[in-house]
């Protein structure tokens, strides 16, 4: 029998624990690799957030008061170009656009060139019947024209008829897409508004379609009513 060793075995919970230490140790960094102090972290930071502050608004120019990150005071939009962003929009531009969103109804017809089809849809372009009196154009529109139509000279014979499109549309839409139409494609001619369309919408008693003749009493009269300032929008006075 072999002589006892004087060396004990190493039990295997002491290997665990050796090998998990080995783990835990840190290899040697090469000088100039080891990590930033904390400090220099946070003030890179700092750093950070402010130059964030002053380059966002896009100011073009240095304004602690106005660029200030941290300030809780600031009021209204530094950027460029926002002067004024809560101030009402400009009646005319506001109908424009409005409007030409609206003329998607007429545009099938009249073309998005407002220059209709020969023989078939009269042009809106340059027609006396869009620049001429206000009330008859809102009839037309309000309840449609049937028959034979003359616009600039040239006859059309609407097939099946113009369809009404005042139950369709609220008399703001309406008042919106004939200013639209009364100043694009190179007319020109002030506002429609929506209380001249519910004026007339009062006045108005009928359940049928328009015909040229019918109209003709109304071709140059205007619906009486006050026209907002703004650029395009007193082309010419209502009458």
């Amino acid at each position: 029998m072999s002589a006892p060793s004087s060396f004990p075995n190493p039990d295997s919970n002491d290997l665990d624990r050796l090998h998990a230490a080995v783990k835990r140790e840190k290899a040697d960094l090469a000088p100039g690799q080891e990590p930033a102090p904390m400090w220099v972290i946070f003030l890179f930071m700092i750093i950070a957030i402010v130059a964030g502050g002053q380059l966002g608004p896009m100011t073009g120019s240095f304004s602690f008061n106005i660029s200030n990150p941290f300030s809780t005071g600031q009021s209204g939009d530094p950027r460029p170009g926002n002067e004024g962003a809560g101030a009402a929009a400009d009646p005319f531009q506001t109908a424009m656009k409005k409007g030409s969103s609206g003329y998607a109804v007429c545009g099938g017809c009249h073309q998005g060139s407002g220059m209709g089809l020969p023989g078939q849809y009269p042009p809106l372009a340059g027609s006396e019947w869009v620049l001429g009196g206000t009330e008859r154009l809102i009839r037309v529109v309000q309840h449609g024209l049937v028959g034979q139509v003359t616009v600039k000279g040239q006859n059309y014979n609407f097939p099946g008829g113009m369809q009404p499109f005042g139950a369709a549309m609220s008399a703001g839409d309406l008042a919106n897409v004939l200013t639209f139409i009364r100043n694009s494609w190179g007319n020109e001619a002030h506002m429609i508004t929506k209380e001249m369309v519910e004026k007339v919408r009062a006045d108005e008693k009928r359940a049928t379609q328009w015909t040229m003749s019918d109209l003709e009493a109304f071709k140059d009269k205007d619906v009486p009513g006050e026209i907002p300032a703004g650029p395009g929008a007193t082309a010419a006075a209502a009458k």
